[in-house]
């Protein structure tokens, strides 16, 4: 080892050698922006206790010490020879040299982001994330998790040591750290920031080895809630006294099993996803977003810190724990459906559909047990109507709209199906539907211009389909 490392030393001695005498003929060089201060590399060859990071600089994959001389500016968190000797004990290699080359490469560049930030910079900040140049999800900069509170600390395993700070290069600065920085999963960065603690008690204590699930190779995005979303959910209750089975399935519902960033649901702007616990008939249930004020899921959970990028995926952190949706959830979270909602509520003050619609046991006095399936006309359906029938007649229309003891997915549809609704009448689904429709409907009254067009938005104790027209009874 001292040999290789000798031998390094004697050729990045004679690359200085070759680029002061480049700088000789050429007073434009690119030595750090042409000046004749240090440039990173130069800085980490002077530096007796980074001698492994100079070696390992050469051994990885990328041309990595050409890129660090160059203009910048970069930031470099340097660990020292004692932080890499625990990394290659700590992962079984004998030497640098046993350590694969692309892995090094990505190891490295996770300790090298793309600015010149101080130790003064992190401390008024306080804590946050930053991003370095290694690639994650979607090939997307790899976050990185910084707490200046007390010393400046990385992913809570590393951190600056005494008169480490604030190494002043021509091309940047660096920092020496006491631990070399592994590429983080999702799980890594949970565990990292203290604003997660109550999720990752969570995880550990729900169903599922779930810690070990988000632990694969994903993709997952995670909706994190923070310490303060589980302590509005618990309500004072201890985390041990939910059900196991209930915490499983409401964690799940903030995976999703794909890499989704706030970009790509700015893009969309507002619509439905599906999450990774399943609802009746094992169905997968749905998560509505809209981003027309931030990012909010399903009406409640508002995105406070978005894209934090892992090897296998990605975390938003959210204010709400997002409890399991109820068909009423999304009537209320979707604004395309406000017009049913005030039909439900303030129109039928005589009926109280939020509470029928949000039941999830079965076994009413009523008779009206879920699952249900609900025909959910617009807000353009009802504004097609002449008018809103008063409440008596409205009570007919909308019971029209609900099946209960049934999830009909589209799954379960035939092609010609006859479904008795709540009030009583039937409707016919013929599939595939003609023009945009994804179904044609026959209402109670014999009108057929009606059409389905959107299917399965899964809920814990129903599932919704969108209408383009108000079903009319035969009243």
């Amino acid at each position: 080892m001292k040999k290789t490392v000798l031998l390094m030393r004697m050729f990045f001695l004679g690359l200085l050698f070759i680029s002061a005498t480049a700088c000789s003929d050429d007073d434009d060089g690119d030595n750090g922006g042409g000046n004749d201060d240090p440039n990173i590399v130069e800085v980490a060859l002077g530096t007796p206790e980074l001698t492994n990071l100079v070696a390992a600089l050469q051994a990885a994959d990328g041309d990595l010490v050409n890129l660090l001389q160059t203009d910048g500016p970069f930031t470099v968190l340097a660990p020292n020879n004692a932080a890499f000797a625990s990394f290659l004990s700590a992962n079984g290699f004998g030497s640098l040299e046993d350590v694969p080359s692309d892995v090094l490469e990505a190891i490295l560049l996770n300790h090298v982001i793309q600015a010149d930030v101080s130790s003064g910079d992190l401390a008024g900040l306080g804590r946050g994330y930053t991003n370095t140049s290694a690639s994650g999800a979607n090939n997307l900069p790899i976050s990185l998790y910084f707490n200046a509170e007390s010393g400046v600390r990385f992913n809570n395993v590393s951190a600056v040591t005494s008169g480490g700070a604030d190494i002043d290069a021509s091309n940047g600065t660096i920092h020496i750290v006491d631990a070399v920085i592994p590429i983080p999963n999702i799980v890594d960065h949970a565990v990292a920031n203290s604003d997660f603690s109550s999720l990752v008690a969570a995880l550990g204590a729900a169903d599922g080895d779930l810690i070990d699930a988000l632990n694969g190779d994903g993709p997952f995005t995670v909706l994190a809630p923070d310490n303060d979303a589980f302590a509005t959910f618990l309500d004072g209750a201890p985390l041990g006294g939910i059900n196991t089975t209930v915490l499983t399935r409401t964690l799940l519902n903030h995976v999703i099993g794909a890499n989704v960033t706030s970009p790509d649901l700015s893009a969309l702007g507002a619509g439905y996803t599906n999450t990774s616990v399943a609802g009746p008939g094992q169905n997968a249930m749905s998560l509505y977003f809209n981003t027309s004020d931030g990012v909010v899921f399903n009406g409640i959970s508002s995105v406070t810190e978005a894209d934090i990028v892992g090897s296998n995926g990605i975390i938003h952190a959210v204010d709400a724990v997002i409890a399991l949706p109820t068909v009423v959830t999304f009537a209320a979270a979707d604004p395309n459906f406000s017009t049913l909602v005030t039909a439900l509520t303030d129109l039928t003050p005589d009926v109280d559909y939020v509470e029928i619609l949000s039941r999830t046991e079965g076994e009413n006095l009523d008779d009206i047990n879920p699952e249900f399936t609900v025909f959910a006309p617009t807000n353009d359906a009802f504004d097609d109507l002449d008018e809103i029938p008063g409440e008596t007649t409205l009570i007919q229309v909308l019971n029209h709209h609900v099946v209960t003891m049934a999830n009909i997915a589209s799954t379960d549809l035939t092609g010609n199906d006859t479904v008795e609704t709540l009030q009583g009448d039937n409707i016919t689904i013929t599939a595939p539907g003609t023009g945009d429709n994804i179904a044609d409907v026959e209402d109670g009254a014999g009108n057929t211009d009606i059409g389905i067009i959107a299917v399965d938005v899964q809920a814990d104790n129903g599932v919704i389909h969108v209408l383009n027209k108000v079903m009319i009874p035969n009243l």
